[in-house]
């Protein structure tokens, strides 16, 4: 049988699936269906999702589709909490891409990526010294980034920036000019010109990342 066929009556845990503006990446901007997958692995000090570390609902990968269908959007992202803590994920992705999505999936870097179609565009937060997690980070993933990939590092001080230059060397040179790389300053914590003047000075080829969604939503504090 078709896995994918196989994969319709597979349950996963949802915290929430709504229809907001792509805040980050290389697709902030655009309308976007944001899945979020409950569970996560980390606790990073600045998280803003915790309500998704236990709360959810059981959802067939069909039912999650037919969910994400009523918005009438192409754009849909995974994201969590930690969305590789449920082995089906990969599976939910693929069934989606087949049926027509664009998919984008944040993970926070501490889990092997491999099993991830290789049409999803998968965006790894590469944790910094200020989240806790540093050591979390999976770098053999850095092996398995393909052109379509993107590396997120949110900054909330200076040993976070020297710690994410540190970490663009492991990357052959051929592969850090095909990603995208995106620099996030700490909403509320890091000055966004303190960031861009570092990225200038340094002549870094990254992303300045401003969370356009905790801008647009101030006050919001989930389903953004």
């Amino acid at each position: 049988m078709n896995q994918i066929l196989l994969v319709r009556g597979k349950r996963l845990r949802v915290n929430e699936i709504f229809y907001s503006i792509q805040g980050e990446s290389l697709f902030a901007g655009f309308p976007c269906v944001f899945v979020r997958m409950t569970g996560c692995n980390l606790r990073c000090s600045y998280c803003d999702t915790q309500y998704a570390y236990d709360e959810g609902e059981e959802l067939s990968s069909d039912e999650i589709i037919k969910r994400v269908k009523r918005y009438g959007c192409s754009l849909v992202e995974i994201t969590g909490g930690e969305p590789l803590l449920q082995k089906d994920t990969p599976l939910l992705i693929s069934a989606l891409l087949d049926e027509g999505f664009r998919v984008l999936l944040e993970t926070n870097g501490s889990l092997d990526i491999s099993p991830v179609d290789a049409r999803c565009v998968r965006i790894i937060d590469v944790k910094l010294p200020s989240s806790g997690e540093a050591k979390r980070n999976n770098l053999k993933n850095l092996s398995q980034l393909r052109d379509r990939d993107e590396l997120k590092f949110v900054i909330g001080r200076q040993n976070d920036y020297d710690y994410a230059k540190e970490i663009l060397q492991l990357i052959p040179g051929d592969v850090l000019d095909k990603i995208t790389i995106n620099f996030s300053p700490v909403f509320d914590s890091m000055e966004p010109n303190t960031l861009a003047g570092w990225i200038l000075n340094d002549h870094l080829y990254a992303r300045l990342n401003l969370q356009l969604q905790k801008i647009i939503w101030p006050e919001a504090t989930r389903g953004f």
